[in-house]
């Protein structure tokens, strides 16, 4: 078992006090699921530094340590979050089957006609997506939890599983839609002036391009996260089951989840033919994918995407690499890349085109995956560029499976989803 004093102490003793601290503090992550808070920056990189080029070990085992997504441990039980028998005016809420997203506006429409409601943080545990909701109140906690336990959000999903919290009062730092204090609107949206942090390293020795913490995640997508997406995973590796075995590989599954992070392996499982694992660069990007592709319809399958239980996948000859791929999309301009992340659109977007393309020859490119309704195009930068609207979401997205990274007139073409709704919002 894992000696949690004897952690502290060989942090601290080497790089510094590994103290919880109130102002801005580096996590680090130890693979063995323990999380370990240093007082400052330095120390953290220090530490990281050092045991990229040693092997630590406790009692005979290899500790493998790495930058956590997490800027600062909570103060509260990691595993209860406080919970007790009690009434109390802190309810921590947990959503079981979240098929729409959960912002703290939804929380606060769903919790407020039962009082007035101060604070609500939102967090991703293994339980799943949970809140913690302060009320000003005792008894409007009471009276909410027993009007909305086990009730949906919305028809059919979104369940609430409501208790008392034993915590006595929340701390939010900001204000934006994964924490608020109605109590206070002068709270900033995300913390500034953080300074820029070490890339983290896929299993593989692969350097990404990696956000370190939610804050610069967040930034990437110009101060907020997309609602239902944490910045929190860990989990790098997903699994994708219903699949068209007569229409898909791996190069269509790397072109599929190429949108939403760099691509590190995959592989087709023997025994379920129809599954297949997708190892992305980092958890955040594998969360991307699963939220973005969860249920979305590929060669008349509607393909099921969940985390995978497998850390990563073994290299081996039933596995393809694409590690070094030069298609992978997040190399360059990472955060350009995230603010694009949407799931499958009728839409798609065409750049890296020849300056001579025509139309009718993008068309003739892809008219055999569906009806295409319009097309447009355009010049931007002194670069061709088009966009082409599909009857259904379905043809899109076959059509981005098959024809991204394929040649046009000579050049090897890029193809992602667009988020535009109609042709004429360019014009």
């Amino acid at each position: 078992m894992l000696d949690m004093k004897f952690l502290k102490f060989l942090f601290s003793f080497i790089y510094g006090a590994s103290t919880k601290c109130t102002r801005t503090c580096y996590v680090i992550s130890i693979i063995l699921q323990a999380l370990l808070q240093m007082q400052d920056i330095p120390s953290a990189i220090n530490a990281l530094q050092f045991y990229s080029n040693v092997q630590p070990t406790i009692r005979g085992r290899n500790v493998y340590v790495q930058f956590s997504s997490h800027q600062e441990l909570t103060t509260m039980d990691q595993n209860s979050q406080g919970l007790g028998d009690e009434p109390n005016r802190i309810l921590l809420v947990t959503i079981h089957h979240m098929l729409y997203p959960i912002t703290v506006e939804v929380l606060h429409q769903v919790f407020s006609p039962h009082g007035f409601v101060e604070k609500i943080v939102t967090f991703q545990k293994s339980a799943g997506f949970q809140a913690l909701i302060q009320y000003q109140l005792c008894q409007s906690a009471v009276a909410a939890r027993t009007a909305l336990q086990g009730r949906n959000i919305y028809d059919g999903c979104c369940q609430l599983d409501i208790q008392f919290s034993n915590l006595d009062e929340l701390q939010v730092n900001y204000n934006n839609d994964r924490s608020r204090d109605f109590t206070n609107p002068h709270l900033p949206s995300e913390q500034k002036g953080r300074t820029s942090q070490p890339a983290g390293y896929g299993d593989v020795g692969v350097a990404y391009p990696q956000m370190a913490n939610a804050t610069a995640i967040a930034a990437a997508f110009g101060g907020g996260l997309p609602p239902g997406i944490s910045g929190t995973n860990d989990r790098c590796t997903v699994l994708v089951s219903n699949l068209n075995l007569d229409r898909v590989d791996e190069d269509k599954l790397f072109n599929l989840f190429s949108l939403y992070g760099n691509i590190v392996r995959i592989k087709f499982l023997r025994n379920k033919p129809d599954h297949a694992l997708v190892q992305m660069g980092d958890g955040f990007q594998a969360e991307l994918a699963v939220h973005f592709l969860k249920g979305a319809m590929l060669f008349g399958k509607r393909l099921e995407v969940n985390f995978s239980k497998h850390p990563n996948i073994t290299q081996g000859a039933d596995t393809h690499e694409y590690s070094n791929s030069n298609l992978n999309r997040f190399n360059r301009n990472a955060a350009k890349n995230y603010r694009y992340c949407c799931s499958p659109t009728k839409m798609i977007h065409l750049s890296t085109l020849p300056q001579d393309i025509s139309e009718e020859e993008i068309v003739s490119h892809l008219e055999e995956h569906g009806t295409i309704v319009n097309t447009k195009l355009f010049e931007m930068n002194g670069k061709k560029q088009a966009l082409v609207l599909f009857e259904t979401e379905e043809q899109a997205t076959e059509a981005v499976v098959c024809k991204h990274a394929s040649s046009l007139a000579g050049s090897i073409i890029r193809i992602s989803f667009s988020q535009l709704q109609s042709i004429r919002e360019t014009s």
